[in-house]
C-alpha cells in the first residue's frame, strides 16, 4: 500500500492523471513520471477489464497510487478490481445516497460492507498477506463518488457523511451537461455547485477531488480546498506529443531549403 488515503487525511495536496489507453507501457511511463496517483479509467477508456492487472503491475514499482474507475456501483465490479490490487475506486452516475453506500459497501469486508472473501488474489500476495490486509481496508482503501449528475446534487450532504466515502469527485463535462451549460466550467451554476459540494465535504471531513482541463486552474481549486487534482491523461500526452512534433518537422518540410 502507498497510503494515499493517509496523506489526503493529512491535509496533503495530490495531483494525478487518467490512464484510458488500457496500455500497461503508457501506466509505467506516467507512473514513472512522479504523479502521486492515476486513474486507470473502466468507464471510457480504451483498455479491458483484462488489461488492468497487467495496468497495475506496471505501476507497482512507481510513486503512483493506482486507483480504478469501474463501470458502475454493482459490487462484483468493485471486487474484481480490488482483488487484483487497486487501492482506491471511483465510482461514476451516482445519483443517490443509497447507490453510495451500495458502492462502497462493496469495497469492505463484513460487517463494514458486503465484499466477498478471496484469500489467494494479488491484492492479499496471494494469501501471504491476507490477515493484514483484510485489518487494514478501511485506513488504506480510498471510496471515491463522482458527483455529476442533479440527483447527487439534491443529497450532497447524505452522500458526505456516508461512512466509506472518502472523496468527493467533481466531474466537470457530466455535472455542466446535467446542469444544462455543457462545458460552462465559468457559469453560475457550477460555480455554485463546486461551492455546495466543497461545503458538504468539509461538513462531513472529507475531501474533494476533480478533473481540470487547463493546468492553470490547477491554484484556483486548491485555494477552494479540494486535494485530489487531477490533469490530462496518457492519451492527451501522446496525441499533444504526436501533434507538436508534427507541425515542428512540417515547418521544417515547407521551409525553403
Amino acid at each position: 500500500m502507498k497510503h494515499l488515503k493517509n496523506r489526503l487525511q493529512s491535509g496533503e495536496t495530490l495531483i494525478g492523471c487518467w490512464l484510458n489507453l488500457g496500455s500497461s507501457v503508457t501506466a509505467e511511463i506516467v507512473g514513472l513520471s512522479g504523479f502521486d496517483w492515476v486513474l486507470i479509467d473502466l468507464e471510457h477508456g480504451a483498455g479491458e477489464p483484462k488489461d488492468l492487472l497487467h495496468q497495475l503491475q506496471a505501476l507497482e514499482h512507481t510513486r503512483s497510487t493506482a486507483i480504478v474507475r469501474v463501470e458502475s456501483y454493482q459490487k462484483e465490479r468493485i471486487h474484481r478490481v480490488l482483488d487484483l490490487g487497486a487501492e482506491g475506486v471511483m465510482c461514476p452516475r451516482i445519483y443517490s445516497a443509497a447507490e453510495a453506500r451500495l458502492a462502497v459497501s462493496g469495497m469492505h469486508y463484513p460487517p463494514l460492507g458486503i465484499r466477498g472473501v478471496a484469500k489467494m488474489v494479488r491484492a492479499t500476495g496471494f494469501g501471504k498477506d491476507f490477515a493484514s490486509y483484510k485489518s487494514g481496508t478501511a485506513e488504506n482503501l480510498l471510496g471515491i463518488i463522482q458527483i455529476e449528475t442533479k440527483e447527487a446534487l439534491d443529497e450532497l450532504d447524505e452522500i458526505a457523511t456516508t461512512p466509506g466515502v472518502d472523496v468527493l469527485f467533481i466531474g466537470p463535462a457530466d455535472l455542466t451537461v446535467a446542469l444544462g451549460i455543457d462545458g460552462d466550467l465559468n457559469h453560475p451554476l457550477f460555480l455554485e455547485a463546486v461551492d455546495r459540494i466543497v461545503k458538504a465535504a468539509k461538513n462531513a471531513s472529507k475531501a474533494v477531488g476533480i478533473l481540470i482541463f487547463d493546468p492553470a486552474d490547477f491554484e484556483k481549486y486548491r485555494r477552494q480546498g479540494i486535494q485530489l487534482i487531477a490533469c490530462g491523461s496518457d492519451a492527451t500526452f501522446v496525441a499533444a506529443g504526436a501533434r507538436e512534433l508534427h507541425q515542428t518537422l512540417s515547418q521544417f518540410k515547407n521551409s525553403p531549403s
